[in-house]
């Protein structure tokens, strides 16, 4: 989850992994046998399960043809360089996560579903130090901006301390896993797969905070975000994009394992690690998405995120979430 820099990345290890192994899948006119007006689209992903699950499901069981649908899928390292894109033209549809909401919340891009709901980050620590109150004045390495930074300032104000407690060591998530197995910093605001393989280096690390502690108050919402002017424009390709994702989205729910299993053989990577991933997700149903997006829950979930934002001093005067989740969209697809 993220800045707006292209070495930011959300789990950076599975997108090296990925980017060697995968040429950018395409479906051709085979697959568009026996469906008419398909369009062609341009949708981005990031090479783990949050970030890749939704879009290996549609490609397998032939999702994107049946919704009316061409698409051309691009692999990026984190969400802010696919807002990027969305903005320069160069794509229609990306994924992000929470730390890259704030760029809709500043109209950069529209929301039009939810992913899933993260509770994989975690703040740990080297041994002897138990607690978050026990990183008082210790060196803590964090991906700037975040779903793990986020936990980490949410941990600090629930022990009475902020940021300027500790000696922050902003980097991105590759070289946390370094520097924290290398005792190089005594602390970390990082989430799974990337903790599981930091515990096989330094098996008595300490989890001082968990993300499941601040929910549902604080939820780290995945997403997925449209150009702009696909909204304005191309209101009915909008439709199908939903459309295919929540057709996706109620399959992984119905089985998150063999979910895992498709997203692995369409990255090429290990089943394991996005094993771990998934189960440190929430994933609700297209119809429970749709009833929180009527009743304003997913608002209340992004009004949560613009407040931290506001508070990090990320922005200023975020939109209302009403502005830029198109929940009606959502929930009327």
């Amino acid at each position: 989850m993220r800045r707006n820099t292209v070495t930011f990345t959300r789990r950076s290890f599975l997108g090296a992994a990925a980017a060697g192994a995968l040429a950018t899948p395409m479906l051709g006119v085979a697959t568009r046998r026996g469906y008419a007006q398909v369009k062609p689209v341009r949708i981005g992903y990031i090479a783990d399960y949050f970030g890749t699950s939704l879009t290996a499901i549609a490609t397998d069981q032939n999702l994107w043809a049946k919704h009316g649908l061409e698409p051309d899928l691009k692999v990026f390292t984190n969400g802010p360089i696919q807002i990027q894109a969305l903005g320069a033209g160069s794509l229609d549809f990306g994924y992000v996560g929470p730390g890259a909401l704030w760029l809709p919340a500043m109209g950069k891009a529209k929301l039009v579903a939810i992913n899933a709901l993260g509770l994989s980050d975690r703040v740990i620590a080297q041994k002897g130090i138990n607690s978050v109150a026990d990183l008082k004045g210790k060196k803590v390495g964090v991906p700037e901006g975040t779903s793990g930074d986020m936990l980490l300032r949410l941990g600090l104000a629930k022990a009475g301390m902020s940021i300027s407690d500790i000696e922050v060591v902003k980097m991105d998530p590759s070289t946390v896993v370094a520097a924290f197995a290398s005792k190089q910093i005594d602390g970390a605001g990082i989430w799974y797969p990337l903790v599981g393989i930091i515990r096989k280096t330094v098996p008595d690390l300490v989890e001082v905070a968990k993300s499941d502690e601040f929910y549902p108050e604080n939820s780290f919402p995945s997403a997925f975000v449209a150009r702009n002017e696909v909204i304005t424009d191309d209101i009915d390709m909008a439709g199908k994009f939903v459309a295919t994702m929540k057709e996706a989205n109620d399959y992984r729910a119905a089985d998150v394992p063999r979910s895992v299993e498709i997203t692995a053989k369409f990255l090429g990577v290990p089943i394991e690690p996005l094993q771990v991933e998934s189960e440190n997700g929430k994933f609700l149903t297209s119809e429970e998405l749709a009833a929180a997006s009527k009743d304003g829950t997913v608002a209340g979930w992004l009004k949560g995120l613009n407040d931290q934002f506001v508070a990090f001093g990320k922005m200023q005067d975020p939109l209302d979430p009403e502005d830029y989740y198109l929940a009606d969209l959502y929930a009327g697809n």
